[in-house]
């Protein structure tokens, strides 16, 4: 295990305390982006979860959308109980995760933040989501993800 990025390390840990064991796996050609993610593992587009960091009304806040969706801001600052989402640049993520971004997990983030969800994820029996590199990422059935991130399932999806 000492070949393990202590990013990785760190999200495997967050699942387990939330009783969850993931099996991470490394993808050398790079997962950055959704279809890279999709390619790299062999699943479609629609089982990457895309790990969306955003500030509604200054708040920040993430959401889990598929990879196939993209995100409805407005949705996801009614979600919120907002009026304004908008995107936040590299240092806010890192601030808020503790991962770059390409490599942001669904949990084991360095500060608690509300997540919301986006149910197409919930169709598939496995998503695939960062395990907080580029490179690195796992498989879990959607409803642990839910679970463990403490996530609130609504539509996000723009139209």
């Amino acid at each position: 295990m000492s070949d393990v990025h202590p990013n990785v390390a760190r999200v495997v840990a967050a699942a387990r305390e939330r009783g969850l064991e993931i099996t991470t796996k490394r993808f050398p050609e790079g997962t950055k982006t959704a279809q890279d993610a999709a390619n790299a593992i062999g699943v479609s587009v629609g089982q990457i979860v895309k790990s969306l960091v955003f500030a509604v009304d200054g708040e920040i806040v993430m959401a889990y959308v598929s990879g196939a969706n993209q995100l409805d801001e407005k949705k996801l600052a009614q979600a919120a109980g907002g009026m304004k989402c908008s995107r936040v640049d590299a240092d806010a993520v890192r601030e808020a995760t503790g991962f770059p971004i390409g490599g942001v997990p669904p949990f084991g983030h360095s500060t608690q933040l509300r997540v919301f969800v986006d149910p197409d994820l919930l169709q598939y029996d496995e998503v695939w989501a960062a395990a907080g590199t580029w490179n690195d990422n796992f498989g879990a059935a959607p409803g642990d993800i839910v679970r463990v991130a403490g996530g609130v399932v609504t539509d996000l999806k723009r139209v």
